[in-house]
C-alpha cells in the first residue's frame, strides 16, 4: 500500500496487525475453514473484536479534524495580538509541538483521537497566526488559498472516483520520486538561504518583484501535492478492503489533514508570489 504521504504509507503494516482484531461479518451457514468460526444464531462475537473501518468513517473524522483546525485557527486569528511575546510563543510553540506530535503519531501509528485532535488544534493555531500575517500583506489571499485547496482536493477526488487517475505502480513511483525531489530542493534552498545564499527556487520575503523560477517551482509543488491525493485515496481504499479496525479511520483522517495543510501552505505561497 504505497502512498507518498508518510502517514498513510504505513497503513499496509497496520493492516496485517489489525485484521485479527476485526469482527468478521456474520455468515449464516457458511462452512468453517475460511478463517471464521461457524456463524449463526446463538454464536457470540469474538472477544475483543471491533468493527472494520469504512470510507464513511474516514470522511467523518477528516471533517471533524478540519473543523477543529478551523476553530483554533479562527481563535488564534482573532484573539492573539498582531505582535508581542504571546503571539511569538503561540507561533513557535505550535510549530514545534505540532511537528513533534505529528512525527509521534506518524511513526507510532497512534489511532487515539485524544492525541490526534490536539495535533489538529496546534496546526490551527499555526495556520491562524501565519495566515493573518499573509492577509495583512496581501488582502484576500487567505480565502483564495482556502478555496484553491479544497477545490483541488475535490477535483482529485472526482478524478479518482471516475478512475481517470489510478495509483498504478508506475504512477506511484513517478509521484513519490517527484515529491522527494521537490522536498529535497526546498530544504537545500532554505539551507543555502540561511548562509546568505539563495538558489532562486524560493522567495522568503513579502516585498519586491518575484522572478519566474519561484513561481514555476511553487506550481510544480502544487501539482505534485495534488497528485499525492490519488495515492492517499488508494491507500485508504486498500485499508478498508483489507479490513483495518475502525480506530484506524482516525489515523487515515490525520494523514489526509497533513496533505491538505501542505497543499494550503504552497498555494498561499504561490498566491503571494503572484501578488508581487
Amino acid at each position: 500500500m504505497q502512498s507518498s504521504n508518510p502517514v498513510l504509507n504505513r497503513l499496509g503494516q497496520a493492516a496485517g496487525q489489525g485484521r485479527s482484531q476485526v469482527q468478521p461479518p456474520p455468515s449464516f451457514g457458511a462452512p468453517t475453514g475460511y478463517g471464521y468460526p461457524q456463524s449463526g444464531y446463538g454464536v457470540p462475537p469474538q472477544a475483543g473484536a471491533t468493527r472494520a473501518m469504512t470510507i464513511d468513517d474516514v470522511v467523518t473524522r477528516t471533517v471533524g479534524l478540519l473543523f477543529v483546525t478551523g476553530i483554533f485557527g479562527a481563535a488564534a486569528w482573532t484573539l492573539l495580538p498582531d505582535t508581542g511575546a504571546v503571539t511569538g510563543i503561540a507561533l513557535f510553540g505550535s510549530l514545534i509541538a505540532g511537528l513533534v506530535l505529528g512525527l509521534v503519531i506518524s511513526f507510532t501509528q497512534v489511532t487515539n483521537p485524544a492525541v490526534i485532535i490536539p495535533y489538529a488544534a496546534l496546526q490551527g493555531v499555526l495556520l491562524g497566526v501565519v495566515s493573518r500575517w499573509y492577509e495583512h500583506a496581501f488582502n484576500g489571499i487567505v480565502i483564495q488559498a482556502v478555496i484553491g485547496t479544497f477545490g483541488i482536493f475535490a477535483i482529485m477526488a472526482v478524478l479518482y472516483k471516475l478512475q481517470i487517475l489510478r495509483a498504478t505502480p508506475r504512477f506511484t513511483k513517478m509521484v513519490i520520486g517527484a515529491l522527494v525531489g521537490v522536498v529535497v530542493l526546498s530544504l537545500a534552498n532554505f539551507i543555502f538561504y540561511l548562509f546568505g545564499l539563495n538558489l532562486g527556487l524560493r522567495d522568503y520575503g513579502t516585498e519586491g518583484k518575484v522572478g519566474w523560477l519561484p513561481i514555476v517551482f511553487s506550481l510544480v509543488i502544487i501539482v505534485v501535492a495534488a497528485l499525492t491525493f490519488v495515492l492517499d485515496f488508494d491507500a485508504v481504499e486498500q485499508g478498508v478492503r483489507q479490513g483495518l479496525p475502525e480506530k484506524f479511520a482516525w489515523y487515515c483522517a490525520f494523514g489526509i489533514l497533513v496533505g491538505l495543510i501542505f497543499l494550503y501552505w504552497e498555494i498561499l505561497r504561490m498566491l503571494s508570489y503572484l501578488r508581487r
